[in-house]
């Protein structure tokens, strides 16, 4: 079962999946697809979750169960049946030190999506205002740190964006103009090839 972190309001800052058989449930696109979304757009309805995937209702209900079962989904107040309102349990989903075929299959679902996702915006940014595209950021790093450097980056990373945490649950906290932004983190060892 996961195990989770208590935040301040209903919703959990962050869920842990440990258990393989989860994990595997989990990966399907379709169920990252609609936690996401609900972490982004909810609460939503089962018919709201289609009209925005593109899915039947059919499918959104059958492949938002899993994810209920094992805490990743909860109800929302209002509305009853199909009409029912569901939530992001959590702000994220976290599965560091779990099993690691099972892991290594999430990774791939996900990092398949973001790059959908990347490739959306990129198709799309010319919509935006001006402002959000000069603050948009778009390139990467090459750094040399050993293990205990990067893990110590990803930890202030993680602090950095938990400041801006508070917000998650609270529109009062939202400055003016502020909109949702996916921040990706990927950091990833780059294996040389063997020269012979």
């Amino acid at each position: 079962m996961p195990e989770s972190t208590p935040k301040t309001g209903r919703s959990k800052c962050a869920v842990h999946l440990s258990d393989s058989r989860v994990l595997r449930a989990y990966t399907h696109p379709t169920r990252v697809k609609l936690v996401r979304l609900l972490r982004v757009e909810g609460p939503l309805t089962v018919t709201r979750a289609s009209e925005l995937t593109g899915e039947s209702m059919d499918s959104c209900s059958h492949h938002l169960r899993m994810p209920a079962e094992y805490g990743l989904v909860e109800e929302a107040e209002g509305g009853q049946g199909r009409e029912k309102y569901g939530r992001a349990a959590a702000r994220y989903i976290t599965w560091k030190g779990a099993d690691r075929e099972a892991a290594e299959d999430l990774n791939t679902a996900v990092a398949e999506l973001n790059f959908e996702r990347i490739t959306h915006a990129i198709e799309t940014r010319q919509r935006l205002p001006c402002e959000w595209r000069e603050a948009e950021q778009f390139g990467d790093d090459i750094i040399y740190p050993a293990a205990a450097e990067l893990a110590e980056l990803e930890e202030r990373v993680s602090a950095l964006l938990e400041s801006c945490g508070e917000r998650f649950d609270d529109p009062s906290w939202l400055p003016e103009g502020a909109e949702p932004v996916t921040v990706l983190r990927i950091a990833v060892r780059n294996c040389r090839e063997d020269a012979s």
